[in-house]
């Protein structure tokens, strides 16, 4: 199937471009130095140098043996991006801007974040390059997630709390839409997931594909054909976009991405956009699927993920589910909770919340598959940030 947008930044019926006009020159200006990027030796070259010696790409893939074992059935494989530098996928996305941040002259890097990760990678990345720092989040994430506060302004970054609305990640892109408006000719904004007005679902999703195009090789390499099914979780989307994007074409093998299925079924009870009766509408600049009233008012959301609670989702995303391409299903707070604990006792390794949605799925449906069966699961990151918010869920917390 067609992969991509159109020269208007479509994905099928969705995405585009929904801006005040005071945002369309500076997008056409990232639009332009992103194509230039793409062909520019020099630009590739030096991503390229900064993913491996600073990011720590390759990441690798992991067979978690006893976790299959506990199990049953299916082989369970883990794309490792929990150890990238910064903890996450986000850092992909965050080298990739920055570096256009400075190819368009701009010294000033704004971002929202969520669970934090994204913040932490700007800053990281700002640090490096040089780049004046602000990051937006909201006041609830920002008690969810204090340690990568904490790591943010350790690096120099400025952090904004954000008290309106639901306080978490949907009223930051409020914020850092607004301060970009107003400070367009010395600030890029690193958009940190595959939303947004296009050219944006494009970049983060070109930058996220490098974790896409790692593992297609090293499973070919350690299995000598690819798996039965790939399973990332969805938020705005942009890791599972990125290791999707390698797979798209190769249609026996099953896509599926795991949305919050949180606590309930009533609005301001989950995320689950697709598999919990969201709609098409307009949000931050793009036309997808989102959870909206009859009115066209955006409801609120709930996951015990940070990163999972934002109530739309990629327009790519929007069109593959159409398609029929990509399955979208749900996760609740309690089943993620059961495979964060369970990752963590059979293999050692704590996944972040996020996470945690993806591993649950394949718990759930490994038993049921062949021995001989392989389910790849991209792990998006790692858990030391939720500790503290998990042993305040299970009421653990002093």
């Amino acid at each position: 199937m067609k992969t991509g947008p159109d020269r208007r930044g479509y994905y099928g019926a969705y995405g585009g471009v929904f801006v005040p006009e005071t945002l369309m020159a500076p997008l056409a200006e990232l639009e332009r130095a992103f194509v230039r990027a793409r062909k520019d030796r020099t630009f590739g070259a030096r991503l390229a140098e900064l993913q491996a010696t600073f990011a720590g790409r390759p990441t690798p893939l992991f067979r978690a043996r006893r976790l299959s074992a506990r199990l049953g059935g299916a082989q369970i494989w883990l794309k490792r991006e929990d150890l990238c530098h910064t903890g996450s996928h986000k850092i992909n996305n965050a080298l990739g801007q920055a570096l256009l941040a400075r190819q368009m002259g701009k010294s000033r890097v704004i971002a929202e974040t969520g669970a934090g990760q994204h913040g932490v990678a700007v800053a990281t990345v700002a640090a490096l390059l040089g780049l004046e720092c602000r990051v937006y989040m909201g006041v609830e994430d920002m008690r969810r997630q204090r340690p990568n506060v904490d790591r943010m302004e350790l690096m120099g970054a400025e952090v904004v709390p954000v008290d309106s609305g639901s306080r978490t990640l949907k009223d930051a892109i409020n914020e850092a839409l607004r301060d970009w408006v107003t400070n367009v000719r010395t600030t890029h904004y690193v958009l940190g997931s595959v939303l947004g007005p296009h050219p944006f679902p494009m970049i983060v999703r070109e930058f996220q594909s490098v974790i896409g195009q790692e593992v297609f090789s090293q499973f070919r390499k350690q299995t000598r054909g690819l798996p039965d099914l790939v399973v990332a979780c969805v938020g705005g989307g942009s890791n599972a976009a990125g290791i999707f994007s390698a797979f798209i074409a190769h249609e026996r093998v099953r896509l599926v991405g795991v949305e919050a299925g949180g606590r309930g079924e009533g609005a301001g009870e989950h995320a689950a956009r697709f598999a919990g009766g969201g709609s098409p509408g307009v949000l931050h600049g793009t036309y997808t699927w989102l959870l909206q009233d009859a009115h066209g008012q955006i409801q609120p959301t709930h996951s015990i993920s940070a990163g999972m609670d934002y109530p739309a989702v990629g327009p790519e995303h929007a069109m593959w589910r159409d398609a029929g391409r990509v399955s979208y299903t749900k996760v609740s707070d309690a089943e993620a909770l059961e495979a964060f604990r369970m990752l963590s006792e059979t293999e050692g390794i704590i996944p972040a919340l996020e996470s945690a949605h993806a591993v649950a799925y394949a718990a759930q449906v490994a038993p049921a598959m062949p021995l001989k069966a392989n389910i790849l699961v991209n792990l998006s990151g790692r858990g030391d940030k939720d500790l503290e918010e998990v042993a305040r869920v299970e009421g653990r917390a002093p």
